[in-house]
This record gives structure tokens, C-alpha cells and sequence, in this order.
């Protein structure tokens, strides 16, 4: 297995310094020191040909991965909320990559029903199996919402479309094996507990940051659990978090974070390289489970009172299986 160290050319007392003091191993600084920059993320071709599935793929981090998968030779599916911001960003990124292997497609993932049809259309064009699927698509509201299927709309966007679209994508995902799941989750995750009995944290006053990081700590558990249930079928599920890239979405909804840290945060294609990264890589579908920045993997937890129990877990997965409306556990709901 290669190192992650080796492949960055970065000394393990180096990074773990940049891990730990979190605003400059966050920021650009980070990726920088870390000998990132010019390095490609598949160096071996390995993406080439290969169906890749990017949600939230017309702007910020998601456009990146997808104008990084397309140079890379991938096959890009690009999932949006809205067509013609999609085919604006689709034309982009064919001009800077030469790419004519970008697919559009349409859903909101806070319903259930659009991702359902999403799910059927991409099992249909695509029986030769999909390489990796990227869950980026986000969104931070001003105030509490429902999606159209009642839940609060930052745990539905954030998870339960995921959880559904992973579990009806499972058969298309094991026949591109080994293939990958990643989840695109934030660093503000690492301030939040799991509250296993209020998923929808109808208990707490609104507050949009906070309950964004809640739903980004719901998707680093359930990486490690759908890894478990889905690794015999050639299937590793991660987790990873781009740290701080400067995007159209932290514009609208961090401004004041934005005007403090804007010279040093990462570009949208710094964010998006571990992505790419764990799309490809061998070292990847040997280590699912975890979360990553940077091209290695990183602790889930940086204080001690953010840990869940394994009871705590087990709520968890069956609240969201029945709220995904999940018959059966992940894998096990059709041939692959």
C-alpha cells in the first residue's frame, strides 16, 4: 500500500502540527505546506472512462471536483437543483477541459421522490457500474425549513437524500468496483454532538450553522456505517472535509467569516482535491470508514464530550432508515 505521506512528499510532524493548530492546516496554508499543489490526484489514469456522480456539481466545491474529474478523463454525471444554472456551469467546464462526457441531471435531494427518480435515471444509463458517487450537494438556511417530505431541510439535504440515493445506487456502484462513496462534509462538525433523539433538533432554537454541522457530524457516523455494511461488495464509503475553500456558498451564508479569513481560504479546486483523491486512490478503498482532508485520514473527534456511544449509533440508524424509508439495511435491496 503506498503512503499517504510519501505520495505528498510531507513529514508526519509537519502535518500532525498543521492538523492540530486548525487555521492554517485548514486554510490554503495547510495545502500548500503539505506539497499538494501540482500534484496530481490520479496519476495513475485511474479514473479515465470511469461514471463518476457529483451532487451539488454547478458551483463551489462540486463544480471543481467535476472540472477535475473531467480532465482527468472521467465520465462526469452532474446533479443539480436548477438546469440552466447547471448547463451555465456544464459549458464552463467543458470549454476549460475539452470534456463533451458531462451529464446533467436534475434533483433536489431534500425529496425523497426526486431522488428516486434520479437513482432510476442513472441506474439506467448506467449498467456498467459507477466509479464513485459524491454527496456535496448543501444547503444552509436562514431559518428553519421542511422539505417537501416534512423533515427539517439541513438533515434532509444532508442525509437522508444521501442515505436513499447510496442505497438505491448500491447495485450500479458494486458492479463499478472497487468503487467509492464519499461524503463531503465540514470541519464546523467537529463542534457538534450527535443527539441521536432529536435528529431534526426540533428541541433547540433555530440556529443555521449549528444545525449544518450537526447534519455534517450525522454524515461522518454514517460513512463508517454504510462502510461496514457495504465493503464486502466492493464498495468503500468515506468521509472528507476540504476545509476552509472560498465559495459562493460561504459568501451567502458566512459573510462575516468570509470578510475575516478570505486571504488565506483554500480555492474551491484546493477543496475539491481530496475528492478526486479518494476517488482514485488504492489507499482509499483500503481505508474506508474514515474521514480525510488533505489525502489522509484525519480524527473524527477533537474534544472528548462530541463522541457518540455505539447505543447512540444504533438510534441513529434506525431512525434514519425509516425516515429514508429504507425496507432493508444498506446493500441487501437488489442485485449487484
Amino acid at each position: 500500500m503506498k503512503s499517504a505521506v510519501r505520495s505528498i512528499g510531507n513529514s508526519d510532524a509537519v502535518d500532525w502540527l498543521l492538523d492540530r493548530t486548525v487555521l492554517p492546516g485548514f486554510s490554503s496554508i495547510g495545502y500548500r505546506v503539505r506539497g499538494l499543489a501540482g500534484s496530481s490526484p490520479d496519476p495513475d489514469g485511474t479514473l479515465a472512462g470511469r461514471d463518476v456522480v457529483v451532487t451539488g456539481a454547478n458551483s463551489g466545491i462540486g463544480a471543481a471536483a467535476t472540472e477535475q474529474f473531467a480532465a482527468l478523463g472521467a465520465r462526469v454525471h452532474m446533479v443539480v437543483r436548477d438546469l440552466e444554472r447547471g448547463a451555465d456551469a456544464r459549458a464552463r467546464i467543458s470549454e476549460a477541459t475539452g470534456s463533451d462526457e458531462l451529464h446533467l441531471h436534475r434533483c433536489d435531494l431534500s425529496s425523497l421522490d426526486s431522488v428516486r427518480a434520479l437513482a432510476a435515471e442513472l441506474a439506467d444509463e448506467r449498467a456498467d457500474g459507477i466509479a464513485a458517487l459524491v454527496h456535496n450537494a448543501g444547503v444552509l438556511t436562514p431559518e428553519r425549513r421542511k422539505s417537501v417530505d416534512g423533515y427539517e431541510l439541513t438533515l434532509a439535504t444532508h442525509v437522508l437524500g444521501p442515505l436513499l440515493l447510496t442505497e438505491l445506487l448500491v447495485p450500479a456502484l458494486a458492479a463499478g468496483a472497487p468503487s467509492k462513496v464519499i461524503f463531503v462534509t465540514s470541519g464546523g462538525m467537529y463542534t457538534e454532538k450527535l443527539d441521536a433523539d432529536d435528529l431534526e433538533l426540533e428541541r433547540r432554537e433555530f440556529d443555521g450553522p449549528a444545525f449544518y454541522a450537526h447534519a455534517k457530524r450525522i454524515q461522518v457516523i454514517l460513512a463508517g456505517r454504510l462502510d461496514e455494511q457495504l465493503r464486502s461488495r466492493g464498495i468503500s464509503v468515506h468521509a472528507m472535509h476540504p476545509g476552509w475553500a472560498d465559495t459562493p456558498g460561504v459568501v451567502e451564508a458566512l459573510p462575516r467569516f468570509h470578510s475575516t479569513l478570505g486571504p488565506i481560504l483554500r480555492t474551491p479546486a484546493e477543496g475539491a482535491d481530496t475528492i478526486v483523491w479518494l476517488a482514485a486512490a488504492e489507499e482509499a478503498a483500503e481505508n474506508g470508514g474514515n474521514l480525510w482532508m488533505d489525502r489522509r485520514i484525519r480524527p473524527a473527534h477533537r474534544v472528548p464530550w462530541t463522541h457518540e456511544t455505539p447505543a447512540e449509533r444504533a438510534r441513529l440508524w434506525a431512525k434514519l432508515s425509516a425516515m429514508a424509508g429504507l425496507d432493508e439495511p444498506a446493500g441487501r435491496s437488489g442485485p449487484g
